[in-house]
């Protein structure tokens, strides 16, 4: 029997025969992908923006605009390859998705208009924010139940050494090559390198490779068919979806006005470029920290207290923002804003499918998704406009502490939907 039990954990189709779960190699590839989105995050068009906007001489509020507005774009992307996904499978979307957005990048380094760079800034958020997002996370989440957070955890600590590495890399490399150069090498990685890596290494699911979904048996039988199936519109009826979707979104709306503007919000506090890309070095240090910590955590709290005090971490951050005048300040602020932000990715990885199920998982991940992508729009415009109003960041960022401070409450206080509770 434990033979027989051996071989049902090990692949009978695929590129290698391996002594453990494939579900891991997924996980990994999926990792990967997340960090192959960032030419589409806000994060990623942060480090070249200062130079973008030199370049091709745009005003930061009308650059902004342009963001705003390709983001909203973007959002259809999230809702349609949700839908693709659950038809043709994780590997054929995912190599498709992952070439033309390489595609995109290479052309995008070459640009010299308004108009082309707001198409293909666009695409970029459609295809990179939006659709390989859904299409990474979505991933591991066809393939663990009984170990899903232990999974995710695993998915976060790659992703975050990946985009640890990424982002002083790649600002290094604006610096001294220019941002053309740079985007043209992104582009090139994504077509080498990540597009022929999905295809030969992603599976569908585990039922397409004749396994059983990871430690299925055990807990979707015992929450049920009803809870391991909701529907799309059956989780957008619950309290639930809409508070741990909405504080992921408003996440999204700070990160990425935070991200876009990072390099003139320092600078507003006297510090120079230098800065910023360290802040961003000890961010994606501690939401690795933060992704160890809160995959404990959501073995030991309900999701749900995670979450709020994740907002609270999150409040706290802003609340200081305004007034950092030191390097040691600055530190400080990364630190507990990538500790916040560390939680909220686990969170937002790991509750959907705790919660709702596999069965219509990436329709449910493409609908937070496309919550998060609408406010990560609206955040960069939200921050342009203060400091154009006001001359300067701190208006918004208290603001967004007192949103903030509303949305842990409401977690703190929120009943969850029985399957979370496993």
């Amino acid at each position: 029997m434990d033979s027989i039990g051996a071989e049902m954990r090990r692949p009978t189709v695929g590129p290698f025969l391996l002594p453990f779960y494939y579900g891991w190699v997924n996980v990994v590839v999926a990792a990967l992908a997340m960090v192959g989105t960032l030419p589409g995050r806000t994060q990623g068009l942060g480090l070249i923006t200062e130079s973008l906007l030199a370049d091709l001489q745009i005003d930061r509020v009308v650059f902004a605009r342009i963001n705003f507005w390709a983001t909203l774009v973007g959002v259809l992307f999230c809702l349609g390859v949700g839908r693709l996904i659950d038809r043709f499978g994780s590997r054929v979307v995912l190599t498709f998705v992952t070439v033309a957005l390489g595609v995109v990048v290479l052309c995008m380094s070459g640009v010299r208009g308004v108009a082309a760079i707001a198409l293909l800034i666009t695409l970029t958020r459609g295809l990179g924010q939006s659709a390989l997002s859904v299409i990474s996370i979505t991933i591991v989440g066809k393939w663990f139940v009984r170990r899903l957070n232990l999974a995710m955890a695993v998915y976060t600590i790659v992703l975050s050494v990946g985009f640890m590495l990424a982002f002083p890399v790649i600002g290094a490399m604006v610096i001294e090559y220019g941002w053309r150069t740079t985007w043209s090498a992104v582009g090139l990685t994504l077509l080498l390198g990540l597009a022929p890596l999905g295809w030969l290494l992603v599976r569908r699911t585990p039922e397409a490779c004749g396994l059983e979904a990871e430690g299925a048996g055990r807990v979707e039988n015992r929450i049920g068919d009803a809870i391991a199936g909701h529907t799309l519109w059956q989780a957008l009826s619950t309290p639930a979806f809409w508070i741990f979707g909405l504080a992921s979104a408003v996440y999204g709306l700070i990160a990425s006005g935070i991200a876009l503007f990072n390099e003139s919000i320092l600078a507003e506090r006297g510090f120079d470029a230098t800065t910023y890309h360290r802040s961003l070095v000890i961010v994606a240090l501690t939401a690795l920290i933060g992704n160890f910590l809160g995959g404990w955590l959501t073995s030991k709290w309900p999701m749900n207290r995670l979450l709020a005090l994740a907002m609270v971490l999150l409040a706290g951050s802003l609340l200081a923002l305004p007034h950092v005048r030191t390097q040691a300040h600055v530190a400080a602020y990364a630190l507990v804003m990538g500790l916040a932000g560390g939680f909220v990715i686990v969170i937002f990885f790991s509750f959907w499918s705790r919660a709702f199920g596999r069965a219509h998982l990436g329709k449910l991940r493409g609908a937070a998704q496309a919550l998060t992508v609408v406010a990560s729009a609206v955040g960069p415009l939200l921050l342009a406009e203060c400091v154009s109003r006001t001359g300067s960041y701190a208006a918004i960022f208290y603001l967004l502490t007192l949103i903030v401070v509303v949305l842990a409450f409401s977690a703190l206080f929120l009943r969850l939907p029985p399957a979370a509770r496993v």
